[in-house]
């Protein structure tokens, strides 16, 4: 059964990453048809003044790198995913039996949690790309259209799955009761926020690869096949946008890619905790790290502006801070690179601990 579990897992991600190599030309070629970048650049701080530093770094690529690259991502895995269940359905072969890994109980919720997530911040995105620079969703909108979500997923656990409590490694379990809910909620707006990580060709592809290989191996050694295969999927279709995101990139993921796989890693999180007997949600600062400490040099950033007169880093959040020093771009993605792997390890098996 291992063998057969090991070919369930690997089987799907391989085919996600042939399929998004493939479509990858298709999609570049309409969003550089429809000149889906931004018309006039500019970006403006998360408290409201403009960032000038900002622009600086990125005022050249931000009208001449299209948006949306991250349609390739969820719309791969989608693909793979029901592709692979319709064939199951409509044909009688064993092997594509044994390769279903669609199931109510473990890929039902990330599933649907990574089409809205990328149908909202396609939309978001869409609106993104007016003349006059950002005219996306208001990020007030976006955040209660997030919550929203996030509560009806949270509610999910706790009343359909029963998830009241989350594991704490070495020390048993943290019960929340109906708590559960706003802590979703709360995990999933701070893993959003992540997404702005999003910021230097090859980054964020680099890093969510990392994350969500991390949670296959987590789910595989929980035995919890069918999310390891999801999850494994998703590597694949974001290995396969990393493939043309390395620079130059030829598009960016922008909101349809990190709101759809952030909100999916807060799922998949749980999944992986006291429903897997694991430790998934202790785990995720540590697999997530590069995420959060991107979230991390914002508040900071904000805070000290506010209340010291003055800003921390030269400029927010940490990866463009460490451009604004001189940095290659290449060598904070690099750098990214290694320091996500090894978040990846260490979190793995801090997950895993009995």
């Amino acid at each position: 059964m291992i063998i057969a579990d090991i070919v369930k897992i690997f089987i799907p991600a391989t085919l996600s990453f042939a399929l998004g190599i493939t479509l990858a030309p298709l999609l570049t070629h309409y969003l550089y048809k429809y000149q889906a970048w931004k018309k006039s650049p500019g970006k403006t701080a998360l408290d409201g003044a403009p960032a000038t530093e900002f622009g600086k770094l990125r005022k050249d690529a931000e009208v001449r790198t299209p948006r949306m690259g991250g349609l390739l991502i969820w719309v791969t895995a989608m693909l793979v995913t029901l592709g692979i269940w319709f064939a199951n359905e409509f044909t009688a072969f064993a092997t594509i039996e044994k390769l279903d890994f669609l199931s109510r109980s473990q890929t039902w919720i990330p599933l649907v949690t990574l089409i809205a997530g990328g149908l909202i911040g396609f939309v978001n995105d869409l609106l993104d790309l007016s003349p006059g620079g950002e005219r996306g969703i208001p990020l007030v909108t976006r955040l209660f259209i997030i919550s929203l979500l996030a509560l009806f997923i949270g509610w999910w656990f706790y009343a359909k799955l029963e998830v009241v409590s989350i594991g704490i490694p070495l020390d048993g379990e943290l019960y929340f009761g109906w708590l559960i809910i706003p802590l979703f909620i709360a995990l999933s707006l701070g893993l959003y926020a992540g997404g702005v990580i999003d910021g230097i060709d090859g980054l964020a592809g680099g890093v969510f690869a990392a994350i969500f290989a991390s949670y296959a191996g987590i789910a595989f050694f929980q035995e919890q096949i069918d999310l390891a295969a999801f999850s494994a999927t998703l590597v694949g279709a974001i290995l396969a946008f990393l493939w043309f995101n390395i620079p130059p990139a030829r598009f960016w993921m922008t909101e349809t890619g990190t709101m759809g796989l952030t909100l999916t890693l807060a799922v998949i999180a749980f999944m992986t905790d006291t429903l897997g007997e694991g430790y998934g949600v202790a785990a995720l600062p540590l697999i997530a790290l590069p995420l959060f400490a991107t979230v991390a040099s914002n508040v900071l950033q904000i805070a000290s502006k506010r209340f010291r007169g003055k800003k921390i880093f030269r400029i927010a959040p940490l990866h463009h801070h460490f451009e604004a020093l001189g940095w290659p771009p290449y060598k904070v993605t690099m750098r990214y690179w290694v320091l996500s792997a090894v978040c990846a390890v260490v979190g793995m098996t801090i997950a895993l601990l009995k």
